[in-house]
């Protein structure tokens, strides 16, 4: 039976260390951070989401800190009537978007779906970003994550001390959402174990999560809603439970329709990287990206860009997110190396390490395609050279 005193005090305690979470991250006045080498979205992007939340005159879903539509426009940018101008996070089909916004303002959880490198942390991310405001209440997913992950832990110290108390109940991310009114994230979802990923189905279903030890439960204040992402690729290693698909509806991110959005994604990333780096952003960086997604479109599908010629294609996945970690490296080879513009030399090693994971069956794939697809292509003998000698 449950004490609604005692489940208030829970509810409080999750707040408190959610509070508690949030001092400790502050810096003491007369102390200046150092800069983060990755700032979370609501930090990155500070200034987009206080003009979003300016401008936006919509009505907000409770506890939510943008209307629908302006998280939308947050993650597709656009252009506010103060001049404003709000980048886009996401490339790609706007009813996707749409669809996965609408879907936390219901009492459906979100799944996002797809290959890997289809953006789904990022979309995560900045979609927590733009709700709550804060993206960090995550449970990344593996194959050793338990139920405490999830639902919460204990302090064994207090425990031993004092036995089961509020003082010594850890509270997960995810209980830390619910009593706040938050979005939590579970990345990579069908890594963890079948019989965990169950927890999280009173969860979704009676938004309330039990706490036998202290007769009590905390409920889900309105807001509260969970992403989870998950990857086409690991289909049969934790499939999820049909209880449990039910409670999410499930949004598929595709990789990129066309080259150009392939380039303008790769190109955006690697200078917002580029930047957090200390790299030069030189413009004759575009024609190497795409040569790269070039490169990767072709092995990707099996068939060159002008469907004359059919390839074998390797085991790897060759996403966006590996062209952009091509191209960011190769960056740093042409910073710290060379004369900082990117060249044929800086992409080649970087191309063929993500091309090559299998060495027997691979490297013959990619000596085929650089032999009779690069070779014979105009303008480019300098990627043919590179290729070569990387090889060697």
């Amino acid at each position: 039976m449950t004490v609604s005193g005692t489940t208030n005090t829970v509810s409080d305690t999750a707040r408190a260390a959610s509070e508690a979470a949030a001092t400790a991250d502050a810096a003491p006045p007369s102390e200046e951070r150092p800069e983060a080498l990755r700032p979370h979205a609501e930090d990155a992007f500070a200034e987009e989401l206080a003009a979003l939340a300016a401008a936006d005159d919509r009505p907000r879903p409770t506890n939510w800190r943008l209307s629908p539509w302006a998280v939308a426009t947050y993650l597709l940018g656009g252009s506010l009537p103060d001049g404003t101008v709000i980048t886009p996070k996401y490339v790609g089909p706007r009813r996707i978007v749409e669809v996965a916004v609408t879907t936390l303002a219901t009492d459906r959880a979100l799944l996002l779906l797809g290959v890997p490198g289809t953006a789904k942390t990022w979309v995560s991310e900045h979609l927590a970003a733009a709700v709550s405001g804060d993206s960090t209440l995550l449970v990344q997913g593996t194959a050793g994550t338990s139920e405490e992950a999830i639902r919460y832990g204990w302090n064994y110290a207090q425990l031993l001390a004092h036995g089961p108390s509020r003082d010594a109940l850890v509270p997960s991310p995810v209980m830390r959402a619910m009593a706040d009114g938050m979005t939590a994230r579970v990345e990579e979802l069908t890594r963890i174990p079948a019989d965990v990923q169950d927890t999280l189905i009173t969860v979704l279903s009676e938004k309330t999560l039990p706490i036998p030890e202290l007769g009590a439960e905390v409920q889900a204040v309105r807001g509260f809603n969970l992403i989870a992402t998950a990857n086409d690729r690991d289909r049969g290693v934790n499939e999820l439970s049909s209880a449990l698909r039910r409670r999410f509806n499930t949004v598929v991110l595709p990789l990129p329709a066309t080259p150009e959005a392939e380039v303008e994604i790769v190109a955006r990333r690697v200078d917002q990287l580029g930047t957090s780096l200390d790299l030069p952003s030189t413009p004759e960086a575009i024609a190497e990206i795409r040569r790269v997604v070039t490169v990767f479109r072709e092995l990707r599908s099996g068939m060159t860009s002008d469907g004359r010629t059919k390839l074998k294609s390797p085991s790897g996945t060759l996403s966006t997110a590996e062209a952009i970690s091509v191209v960011t490296g190769g960056l740093a080879l042409a910073a710290h190396f060379g004369d900082g513009v990117l060249r044929a030399d800086d992409v080649a090693a970087g191309i063929q390490g993500a091309v090559v994971r299998d060495p027997a069956a691979d490297r013959v794939i990619w000596q085929e395609y650089v032999e009779t697809v690069v070779r014979e292509r105009d303008g480019w003998k300098d990627f043919y050279r590179a290729c070569r000698e990387v090889s060697a």
